[in-house]
């Protein structure tokens, strides 16, 4: 016997997330209660700047009362291409262009309770624009080695799943 939904209602919908409250039947008969956060796809990058650093957005994150250095990202637009939305956001938060942007991974930011994919690329061959940033970002950029990036992952001062991910895909196949 297959997991089967058995109902799904809409106990709230906000402005970023809506959340449902599904019954699913398990594969030995019973019923149980899962709550799934809806959330629009979304997009990010890695920038790579010619000198081989990392360039990362240092900003608040209410959830967790801290400010966080994490790679540029967002959710997409309606029907938007993820290597679109992850250009798109690179610019608006860094002020850069990729000349070139390499898929690298797909993953569910927290699978166990949220449907929200992400598509994370790696943005190379970089030219200065200007940050577009939302009325509501107030961000700063920060450049590091792999290695110093690397190092702040293991020392807890990077903790955002999407720029961990991103940052030890780029050093595993770096080496490879």
């Amino acid at each position: 016997m297959a997991y089967e939904t058995v109902s799904s209602k809409t106990v709230f919908n906000g402005t970023l997330i809506d959340v449902s409250h599904d019954i699913i039947k398990l594969p030995n008969g019973k019923e149980t209660l899962r709550e799934i956060v809806h959330h629009d796809p979304a997009a990010a990058a890695l920038p790579v700047d010619a000198d081989g650093k990392l360039i990362l957005v240092r900003q608040y994150r209410h959830s967790v009362s801290e400010m966080t250095l994490e790679i540029p990202a967002g959710i997409l637009d309606k029907d938007e291409d993820p290597a679109a939305g992850a250009a798109r956001e690179l610019e608006e938060e860094t002020g850069v262009r990729a000349g070139k942007l390499t898929p690298a991974f797909k993953f569910f930011s927290s699978i166990g309770f949220c449907n929200e994919e992400l598509s994370v690329y790696i943005a190379e061959d970089l030219t200065q624009t200007s940050q577009n940033l939302d009325p509501d970002e107030f961000v700063t950029i920060e450049k590091y080695t792999p290695d110093e990036a690397f190092k702040m992952i293991t020392d807890g001062k990077i903790v955002d799943s999407k720029t961990i991910a991103a940052i030890c895909f780029y050093c595993y196949s770096k080496k490879r």
